[in-house]
């Protein structure tokens, strides 16, 4: 399995030698923004420093979904031309709320796509100053339950998303790996309840009647964009170092019956809309999705 995983793209082969084998290997990663994947996503940048038609338009292929791609990647976070691009969008896209706002007609911010932005941003070492008013908007999105909902935005919304608690939780898991500082413990106050908020659910059953929230969460879609699925949510929970919890069991149960004979996991679908190319088939083995799937069961010890 392991040298089947080493001989894709050489963003994977990175991740594989630093979460399964764990030794890092920088002159791996130095490769990823000039072959494979990382080099075609930086080819399609354009002149202004934009990918796509700006900020958010169109999905996939504006720059925010872009760069939280080359991240995922882990291209080399002093990459000079990524770090233009992102200080573009700090300096042009502020709403009076202080959030990065995608929107041209709606005058408040999206709290999913600030927590996307944080995740990136901090991992291509952005300024401190610049993401204040991000960090101090996302804390208060916080909704009484623990988590996130973008929703909040419009009238009616009075119960988190996972979707949007996810996106939140990556973004905080970055800033602090990074070494930011500011408001930095009620972050991670908002990441202690959002946790408990997803698993409260179990990753994906209603709280109160243990039925399936949604049956596209058990779905192994990837990139996952700004949606939410229970490998998405299993990868955080591994990367942030969190303990075991009983309440992730169901959700381990389904991804380890995902598992084909060959020891691999598929890539079930990918999400509609235009892409700069296809990173793998759906249908088909996957190497992300095996990636993952190893390091988290690796981190719980269940394999």
């Amino acid at each position: 399995m392991i040298s089947w995983l080493l001989e894709g793209d050489v963003s994977i082969q990175f991740q594989v030698q630093r979460d399964l084998l764990d030794e890092l290997r920088p002159d791996i990663q130095a490769r990823i923004d000039r072959e494979g994947w990382g080099a075609a996503f930086l080819e399609k940048r354009h002149p202004d420093g934009y990918w796509g038609r700006g900020f958010y338009q169109p999905k996939w292929t504006n720059s925010h979904y872009t760069l939280l791609d080359l991240k995922t990647l882990q291209i080399p976070p002093e990459n000079e031309r990524v770090r233009r691009s992102i200080d573009l969008i700090l300096d042009t896209r502020k709403s009076a709320d202080g959030g990065i706002n995608p929107a041209k007609t709606i005058e408040v911010s999206d709290v999913c796509v600030n927590g996307m932005l944080l995740n990136y941003a901090c991992y291509f070492g952005a300024d401190e100053g610049r993401l204040k008013s991000i960090v101090d908007y996302i804390i208060d999105e916080r909704m009484e339950d623990g988590g996130f909902n973008c929703e909040r935005i419009r009238p009616g919304a009075r119960h988190s998303s996972l979707h949007s608690t996810i996106c939140v939780l990556e973004g905080i898991r970055e800033y602090a790996r990074q070494g930011y500082s500011y408001r930095l413990d009620d972050l991670e106050a908002a990441a202690g309840t959002s946790r408990e908020f997803i698993l409260l659910h179990q990753l994906y059953m209603s709280d109160h009647t243990g039925e399936i929230i949604n049956k596209d969460f058990l779905m192994l879609r990837f990139p996952a964009r700004w949606h939410y699925n229970i490998l998405r949510a299993l990868d955080y929970f591994q990367d942030a170092g969190v303990a075991w919890d009983e309440r992730m069991r169901p959700a381990c149960e389904v991804l380890l019956k995902k598992r084909r004979a060959d020891g691999r996991w598929p890539l079930q679908a990918n999400y509609t809309g235009a892409l700069h190319f296809e990173m793998e088939k759906p249908g088909q083995p996957s190497r992300w999705n095996t990636l993952r799937a190893l390091r988290v069961l690796k981190h719980f010890n269940l394999i």
